[in-house]
């Protein structure tokens, strides 16, 4: 972890602060500088990676009135004086003040690396004990409410931190009783949204005619009885987290309401043409399948997570791109077993199904989109749908390699001529498609 780290020089001096610099350079450590204590406050907040070195005398600010600025913003934080030959009083205060050390001038590059060094050492121990007691802090609290050592009861533990700092909208299914709305807070608690509201509905315990103002609110006089605006729950929620229990009882009308909101992010209240942001994450719980709802009928099943087959490759990297940006995480590598495993499979809720498994593809929560589906009636011909798989490989592969015909010959193992009929079967594109002469 010291690695990480870095030393900040306050020094008014510019050949002093030069030399500062250029020493910690040459041993390795990243370094950056400024030329007073006003300019160094504008650059340290608490659990500042690294220390500081400072200069005793300063414009403005000295440095003993920064060490006391620093102490009462992170008493950890290692500074490091620099002080003159007439400074020993000083250095004397200093170390009562809570500085690291002091070095007197003029002092070696060589003196100035091994202070800085030790510092660094400590500064690297102090941040790793806090980034531990924070996760240990974290996973007592959850143990505390989700109470259990089965390896079932371990693994909702997991997902639920690994996935509580994200903004990614949940769903969590379960029988009547098992918890649901405790899962639900605790995606809250566990999150940078635990300060904001946490708001709880449930579809099935409000009549349908009043839930459309429960979730949206509404303005004075969008209907009879309607004698004052309204905030809604959505709305309410803020920058919170919005809990939709028994979701499965939500009439259709009101679904297709719902999907505008997830989708665009923003609503609007009964009686208002006023388009409202939507900064929440919304946390859906059910009892039931939606999946088999959404066959049924019964729920919509883009609501649950359009086709186009022969995008789903390209589409898939794009959403996976977007959603290690939203939620701050590494880009995971999508390999071409995954990728066939996508075309392969059905997708009846479309691209918002496909966005939500790239979203659970990012967060680590499963190794490939989802397990493959099975055959549902009035499903193709087996020979019809080994030709739409095999056209929506070809295609997904040339447009992974920009139309090549010699790379995607060579990445789908087949050759350019058989590959070159395949093209032409199928009406794809490609560059460099040889003619019937080189068939």
């Amino acid at each position: 972890m010291k690695e990480n780290l870095s030393v900040l020089i306050v020094e008014d001096d510019p050949h002093v602060r030069l030399g500062c610099e250029q020493a910690m350079q040459l041993a390795g450590i990243a370094v950056s500088g400024v030329a007073s204590a006003e300019a160094a406050q504008q650059r340290l907040a608490p659990a500042f990676p690294g220390v500081v070195v400072t200069d005793m005398r300063l414009p403005g600010i000295d440095g003993l009135q920064l060490l006391r600025w620093i102490g009462a913003l992170d008493p950890a934080l290692p500074v490091i004086m620099i002080t003159g030959h007439g400074d020993v009083t000083l250095a004397v205060e200093a170390m009562r003040c809570g500085a690291y050390d002091f070095i007197p001038k003029p002092f070696s590059p060589e003196h100035l690396v091994e202070v800085v060094s030790r510092a660094l050492e400590k500064r690297a121990l102090t941040l790793e004990v806090e980034t531990l007691r924070r996760r240990l802090e974290h996973r007592e609290g959850i143990e505390s409410t989700l109470i259990g050592r089965s390896p079932q009861i371990e693994a909702v533990r997991r997902s639920i931190l690994d996935i509580a700092g994200s903004a990614v909208d949940v769903l969590i299914r379960g029988e009547t009783g098992t918890g649901k709305e405790l899962v639900a807070r605790c995606l809250h608690e566990h999150s940078a949204r635990s300060r904001e509201n946490f708001v709880a509905l449930n579809c099935g315990g409000i009549p349908d005619t009043l839930l459309d103002s429960e979730l949206f609110g509404h303005e004075a006089g969008a209907f009879t009885g309607a004698q004052k605006r309204r905030i809604g729950k959505i709305e309410h929620a803020g920058k919170g987290s919005f809990f939709l229990d028994e979701v499965e009882s939500m009439p259709m009308q009101m679904q297709i309401k719902l999907l505008r909101v997830l989708q665009e992010r923003e609503l609007e209240r009964l009686g208002s043409n006023q388009l409202i942001p939507v900064a929440c994450r919304v946390i859906a719980a059910t009892k039931d399948d939606l999946g088999q709802l959404a066959q049924a009928g019964r729920f919509r099943p883009d609501l649950y997570y359009r086709e186009r087959r022969e995008d789903i490759p390209m589409l898939f990297e794009h959403f996976v791109l977007q959603s290690a940006r939203r939620h701050e995480r590494p880009v995971p590598a999508v390999s071409p077993e995954v990728l066939r495993e996508l075309m392969a499979q059905s997708w009846p809720g479309n691209v918002r199904e496909l966005r939500n498994a790239a979203d659970c593809y990012v967060l680590g929560l499963r190794k490939a989109a989802a397990p493959p589906s099975e055959p549902t009636p009035g499903s193709l011909p087996l020979a019809e749908a080994v030709e739409q798989f095999e056209r929506t490989l070809i295609a997904a592969e040339l447009e992974r390699q920009g139309g090549s015909l010699a790379r995607t010959s060579e990445a789908l193992r087949v050759a350019k001529t058989t590959l070159h009929d395949k093209i032409r079967k199928y009406g794809l594109q490609s560059t460099a498609v040889p003619g019937p002469q080189n068939s």
